[in-house]
Formats: C-alpha cells, sequence, structure tokens
C-alpha cells in the first residue's frame, strides 16, 4: 500500500466508523453469532498472494462486525462500562502511526514524557495526594493494561520490599489478602506469583464492604500460625455490589502491622473521583492518607479507549527495586544519569504502547467539566433506575445502589414465603430470558449466595430513555419468568 492508497483507505475507514456510530442504537446489543463462525468463514490459511485491500475492508464489515459486542451500545448494561470515544480512536490511530516501543526514554523522548504528563494530570483531576505525583521524584504514576496488572505489579513490589526487609522468610509463608468480594485479580496474581491467597469475609450486614475487625483477626491469626501477610488488596466499587472496603478501619489495624502493604483497586469508580461530591463516599482522604498503591481504570468509566488502566505508587523505589532490569544494551546516559523514567521497570514488559496520546487527547477535548459531566449524567440515570425498583413490587434490592450500579433480584411481594432456594431458582429463570434478549446486555452475579442481576450504566449515548426501555424490558421479563414459575410449581 502507498501513500494515496493509504489516504483513500483511510478516508473510508472514516466514513465506515461514522456509519457505524450513526446506526449504533439500531444494531443488536450482543453479538448473535454461533461459536466457531469466523474459522468457517475464512480460509484455512493466509493468501499466498497479497490481495486488495478494498476486499480486506469489506470483508471486515461482512465477517467482523457481526461478531462484535457492541459495549459501546446505549444499551448495554452488562459488566461495566468500556470507553469508546472518538477522540480516544484519533489518539490511538496517531499513536500507531509512528512506532514507539517506550522501552526507555531515548527511544522516543515524547512516550514516556507524555505519559509522566498524563498521570500527574489525572492524578490532579482526581485529588490525589501530591506524593503520588511524577513531579515528586519519588512517588508516580504509570499506564497499565488493566487493574489486573496494576494489582500484580503492586503484589510484586510489595512481595519484594517484604523479602528485602525480612529476607529470612521462605516464600511460601507469604499471604496476599483479598476479600470475598475482590474482583478475581487478586487471586489471580497469587496464583501468578505462586502465594497463598486469603479472602476474608465480608456480609451483607456490612454493605459488603472489609472491617478493620475482621481484618485484625485474620492478621493476628496468621502472624501466630507463622504466616507472613504482606500485601492487601482493597477496593472501592467491587464488581459484584458496588462496596467501598472502610479505608480508615483498615489503616487502624494497619499501622500495627507497618509491613503490610495496602493496594486500592477502584478500577471502575475511581474515576468518580474527578467530581468531588464522590470523593467522600470514595474515600479518597483515606486513600490520600493511607494507600500505598492505587489503580484506575479510565478505559471503564473514564472516556479513554482500551487499554488505560492507571497505577500509581507513594514509592517508585519500592517498584524499580523489584523490576529494574538494566543489561548494557538498554543503558541510556540518561537513564544512567536518573534524569528520566525508564518507564520499562515500572511494569512487567519491555515494550510499551504510546498510550498516553489517547489520554492527552481525551484530556484536552474534554476537560475537567466534560469528565465531571458524563460522569453525573450516568449516576443520575442509574438513581432514575434505583428508584423504579425500589417503588416495585416485583423486584428489591441487594446491595445499595452506589455510583451508576444497582444490584437487584425478582422479589415478588405477591409470594413473600419464598426461601432463598426458591428465589435463586426464579432469579436464574429471570435471567436466562434476559442472556437471550439481543436489545440488551446485562450480567448476573452471586453475593453471598444469593443469585441476583447487576445493572451497570456508562455507555456514553445512554438517555432516559433507554433506562426507561431497560425498566420496561426488565419487568416485562420479570412478569413472565415469574408466570412461568407458578405454572411449573402449581402456584
Amino acid at each position: 500500500m502507498d501513500i494515496e492508497q493509504f489516504r483513500r483507505a483511510g478516508y473510508q475507514a472514516i466514513d465506515r466508523i461514522c456509519d457505524y456510530y450513526i446506526s449504533l442504537r439500531d444494531k443488536p446489543v450482543s453479538s448473535q453469532v454461533e461459536p466457531g463462525y469466523l474459522r468457517r468463514a475464512l480460509p484455512a490459511s493466509a493468501p499466498i498472494e497479497g490481495e486488495d485491500f478494498q476486499l480486506i475492508a469489506d470483508d471486515y464489515q461482512k465477517y467482523i462486525i457481526p461478531g462484535l459486542t457492541h459495549w459501546q451500545h446505549p444499551s448495554f448494561f452488562a459488566y461495566f462500562p468500556t470507553a469508546c470515544t472518538f477522540e480516544g480512536i484519533l489518539g490511538e490511530l496517531y499513536a500507531c502511526s509512528a512506532s514507539t516501543p517506550g522501552f526507555n526514554w531515548s527511544a522516543s523522548p515524547a512516550c514516556t514524557e507524555l505519559e509522566a504528563v498524563v498521570m500527574d494530570w489525572t492524578a490532579q483531576i482526581l485529588g490525589l495526594d501530591k506524593s503520588f505525583y511524577n513531579t515528586t521524584e519519588v512517588g508516580g504514576g504509570v499506564i497499565q493494561t488493566s487493574a489486573s496488572d496494576s494489582a500484580l505489579i503492586a503484589a510484586v513490589a510489595a512481595r519484594s520490599r517484604y523479602i528485602r526487609e525480612h529476607p529470612h522468610v521462605a516464600m511460601e509463608k507469604l499471604v496476599l489478602y483479598t476479600t470475598t468480594q475482590t474482583h478475581s485479580l487478586g487471586k489471580k496474581a497469587g496464583l501468578v506469583l505462586g502465594l497463598k491467597v486469603r479472602a476474608l469475609e465480608v456480609t451483607a450486614e456490612d454493605d459488603f464492604a472489609l472491617r478493620g475487625e475482621t481484618l485484625e483477626v485474620a492478621l493476628k491469626e496468621d502472624v501466630n500460625a507463622g504466616l507472613h501477610p504482606f500485601i492487601l488488596v482493597a477496593t472501592i466499587g467491587t464488581t459484584s455490589s458496588g462496596a467501598v472496603d472502610r479505608l480508615g478501619e483498615i489503616a487502624d489495624v494497619a499501622k500495627h502491622y507497618p509491613f503490610l502493604w495496602l493496594h486500592v483497586d477502584a478500577a471502575w469508580a475511581g474515576v468518580a473521583l474527578v467530581c468531588p461530591e464522590y470523593r467522600e463516599a470514595c474515600q479518597l482522604p483515606a486513600v490520600n492518607t493511607y494507600a500505598d498503591s492505587f489503580c484506575t481504570n479510565f478505559h471503564k468509566w473514564g472516556l479513554i479507549n482500551f487499554d488505560a488502566s492507571c497505577l500509581w505508587v507513594r514509592h517508585r523505589k519500592h517498584l524499580t527495586d523489584a523490576l529494574d532490569i538494566t543489561p548494557e544494551f538498554l543503558r541510556s546516559k540518561q537513564g544512567d544519569a536518573g534524569t528520566v523514567i525508564d518507564y520499562r521497570n515500572w511494569h512487567l514488559g519491555l515494550g510499551r504502547r504510546f498510550r498516553s496520546l489517547k489520554f492527552w487527547f481525551v484530556l484536552r477535548s474534554r476537560g475537567v467539566n466534560g469528565f465531571q459531566k458524563y460522569i453525573t449524567d450516568c449516576t443520575k440515570l442509574n438513581a432514575r433506575f434505583a428508584e423504579r425498583i425500589r417503588e416495585s413490587d416485583q423486584f428489591c434490592f441487594v446491595a445499595k445502589p452506589f455510583l451508576a450500579l444497582t444490584v437487584f433480584r425478582l422479589a415478588p411481594k405477591s409470594h413473600p414465603h419464598l426461601t432463598t432456594l426458591e428465589l435463586n431458582a426464579l432469579n436464574r429463570a429471570f435471567y436466562a430470558r434476559l442472556a437471550a434478549r439481543s436489545d440488551i446486555a446485562i450480567t448476573q452475579t452471586d453475593l453471598n449466595g444469593l443469585f441476583c442481576v447487576r445493572m451497570a450504566i456508562g455507555a456514553e449515548k445512554t438517555e432516559e430513555m433507554d433506562v426507561d426501555r431497560a425498566l420496561d424490558v426488565i419487568g416485562q421479563e420479570g412478569r413472565t419468568a415469574l408466570r412461568e414459575w407458578e405454572r411449573t410449581w402449581g402456584l
């Protein structure tokens, strides 16, 4: 492909992307293909001779788009949102237009320097303490692939620090703490590192949040048993319930165990810190006072295309002590002088994508006010949804609505004596009906033995009419599931 062919193909690609977004609301939310559809449609081997690019572009429309689930669809309420903005798309286009492996400053100075700048910008708009800024040259921020990567890197740094300070402790004696509501990233970090993981119990009575007394009991038990807890992954806005662990209580206990690293995973809810009115509920003062590391994903609720996970650490030396491998061929004058950041020592890999460019594009295009409006709009839409659930004689909350998340279940007041097992069976049937639809996407979860449904609002194009329609669909499928259940059991 020469420059002029690229120019024509690029114009067409932008036009088709625009057409895709214009027609997005009319598309099914979830892909309707069957497993293996693409292998059946494509040749068994790559072509021997190159093909005309127009054919390739047309095959994208023909084969790939039907296999996409449209996470930015106005009726996508599953999991948590995944951002996809036009500014972010353009940022990705520019970023991949030049080779920028980014493993040290001299590989492409703009790649490193822009990342350091935008990580400070994002820390500022979230209200993070200045100790997390790159300008301090003590703490700092780095873009990672996902919150799972961020948690793993925090665990690597925490383990390295602990072993340096306790060199005679056997690795098999180390324990990584999560809660029973922590994202799977905690268990994954333990699995990758070959470490014990202990999930501390949380209860509905405490809104599924970790309490200080629970942590204290676990620490005493494990220390008395000769084990060495070295990191706690606490959460602000858990996936299943939106729970916020009680960081103040946790810190009151942890001060007696100064070896315990506190990593705060706020993958979804953390971006809400851009709004001052949500900072108390999201425990920003405690984060700023006690956290050793903090993560939030701008690619979830932060308008920046995947991947855009932000990790801040209070002491960058803990990262570099754990991860700095610098053979002769990677040395540079600037790195040896310590005048630049070499981000390869802040993550597990060597090369790095130029992800800061899309941050720069979106932050400048939207401004702080744009981020605040987006977050508050989503939260207002969820309040509208939650109010209808609260007023319903058909449904009930399983956890308190938080920000843009509502967790609920079918619990008809006409059948007040149903057991937990019966309600779980009813809700599985109810959810199966929702999952079978192509015009809405919503996910299920289990909260301490209660099967329930999650409604997470975050697609930028979602409006009141989309939420109202979702309520209608949920109500309709709930009534149908209940009628079928009554017929099955002769009620």
